[in-house]
């Protein structure tokens, strides 16, 4: 029998968050994947003989704790430790700035380049704080539907309430943090170059823009609002890799009945009288269920998944005008020896190697590697951040070698000159590597492999339009209620039957599985059932 309460295009995390949930209140779910293999941009494979690395997404942090409880993932396996400290950045003239465990020697550690900066931490952490708890408690809540009868407008009075507790400085800063740029945001906060480079990265990661474009402050914000085991706004590592996070999923899924069907790409949405009836798969295979989940872009599932008649003539241009594009390069490496930094202090040992190394010294170094992009197709000097896991994890290499997972920005999803990423991908990864390997002199010498992943290779491999990590641009037009589109923020699609649980829909792009989980509650809402 081809029939289901729901099928779910796509076995991302957010598709099975949401087949987890559906299933565990009795509904019979069908789970659709195009790949081969489970847990779209979360997996781990090997890429290098021998050598297993996380293959696009690379740290866990905005992993939903009610998620991790409600599927029973550390039960399925998931161990995430702690990085010994968040960041460390190598700076010219082998100086360095780094993180610390706590904030009194982050604190310290500041005080060696500027007292000043040191002196204002606290100030701004609190700051931060304040916003991101008025941002975690949104998450797992489903944004009001402008214009939506009584159920919408009690949810924009509760977000009211929300901001009418905090004081008038803090409503400012949560207003700053959504509108401003993070580059101006920082330049009235901190004096020295580097302490401004150290917070400024999370602002430009998956966003192809300047830290000086307005809006880029919120994902600044994106960036923090997480927690590793119950500490909020750290970053870990998930042993065996991010596709251990969606492998305990599956076998969750799979647990509690979900049918998961792999190597199975999904051709069209099909619809009956103004309603879904299921999918026909591109090898011609149909599968029958009023209600269908779409764990993919919107731009994927309106502009190519739907039939051309269903959708009116303003929806469909504003999910053309839909916003994606990351200026997002992905380099897995295979190495024969660690690296070493000349920047880094003898007398700390290689326990920087846990953290993420950040080659960005500066604001004004990630606008040029901006307008280089804008110009050339990517960055002269291009932001790498470099991230060590089998330093923590020794599932994933032969003993006493390495993976490195190379997350570099600014490169352009469009060639400006015409020509495709296909041409230009190796000469890209050599200038990250010659980047890497300026500041870890050696570093060239010890890569035995390479996995290269061009804006257009993230793009074909995982769905991922214009390379664009988050699903869609975080910019303040498509937050929210407006994400995708206003009167549609609420997870239900313009059809009746259809749903959107992906990245796409608020809270946005990490592995959060956030939209997962709240697409779920609706459809429960919607089929009578209840959530838990």
């Amino acid at each position: 029998m081809n029939q289901y309460d729901v099928i779910i295009i796509g076995g991302g995390h957010n598709g099975l968050v949401c087949a987890c949930y559906l299933a565990g209140a009795g509904l019979k779910v069908k789970v659709l994947e195009r790949r081969a293999v489970v847990g779209g941009a979360a997996v781990t494979e090997e890429f290098h003989p021998g050598f297993r690395n996380s293959v696009a997404s690379y740290t866990v942090s905005l992993l939903n704790p009610k998620v991790i409880r409600d599927l029973n993932l550390e039960r399925h396996g998931l161990r995430v430790l702690l990085r010994p400290f968040s960041n460390f950045l190598p700076l010219p003239g082998n100086e360095y700035l780094r993180t610390g465990a706590s904030p009194a020697e982050t604190q310290q550690q500041f005080a060696r380049l500027s007292k000043h900066d040191a002196g204002r931490l606290p100030g701004y952490y609190a700051m931060l704080d304040k916003v991101a708890e008025v941002l975690r408690a949104m998450i797992l809540e489903t944004p009001p539907n402008v214009g939506g009868g009584f159920r919408d407008l009690w949810q924009g009075v509760k977000v009211g309430n929300r901001l009418r507790h905090l004081s008038t400085a803090e409503r400012r800063d949560v207003l700053d943090l959504f509108t401003k740029s993070a580059g101006d945001l920082l330049d009235d906060w901190f004096e020295h170059d580097a302490v401004k480079a150290l917070f400024g990265f999370d602002s430009i990661v998956g966003n192809f823009a300047s830290p000086y474009t307005p809006g880029s402050g919120y994902v600044l914000l994106h960036h923090v609002f997480g927690e590793v085991n119950g500490k909020p706004g750290q970053w870990g590592h998930a042993i065996g890799g991010m596709g251990a996070i969606t492998q305990a999923m599956a076998t969750e899924a799979r647990a509690r009945g979900v049918d998961i069907q792999l190597d199975a790409a999904v051709h069209r949405v099909l619809t009956a009288d103004g309603r879904v009836t299921g999918v026909a798969l591109t090898g011609g295979d149909v599968y029958e269920a009023p209600c269908v989940a779409a764990n993919v872009n919107p731009k994927l599932l309106y502009l190519e998944l739907m039939e051309p008649g269903q959708l009116d003539a303003d929806f469909l241009a504003r999910i053309r005008r839909f916003k994606c594009g990351s200026g997002t390069f992905r380099m897995n490496v295979a190495l024969s020896a660690l690296p070493h930094f000349s920047a880094a202090p003898a007398a700390e040992g290689d326990r920087y190697l846990q953290s993420g190394i950040i080659i960005g010294p500066s604001l004004k170094y990630m606008e040029q590697a901006y307008f280089d992009a804008r110009m050339f197709g990517w960055a002269k000097q291009p932001i790498v951040e470099m991230l060590i896991p089998s330093t923590l994890d020794d599932s994933l290499a032969p003993k006493g070698r390495h993976v490195a997972s190379l997350f570099c920005q600014h490169f352009n999803p469009e060639l400006p000159d015409g020509r495709s990423w296909d041409e230009a991908r190796e000469q890209a990864a050599d200038s990250i590597i010659d980047t890497v390997d300026a500041h870890a002199p050696g570093f060239k010498q010890s890569v035995l492999g390479r996995m290269l992943l061009s804006p257009l290779d993230l793009e074909r491999k995982f769905g991922l339009i214009g390379g664009d990590i988050f699903h869609g641009a975080l910019s303040l037009d498509q937050l929210y209620s407006l994400r995708p589109v206003l009167g549609h923020g609420d997870y239900r699609g313009p059809v009746r039957g259809l749903y959107m649980c992906g990245a796409g829909t608020h809270p946005g792009g990490g592995v959060t599985g956030a939209p997962g989980h709240n697409a779920a509650r609706e459809i429960l809402r919607d089929l009578g059932r209840s959530h838990h």
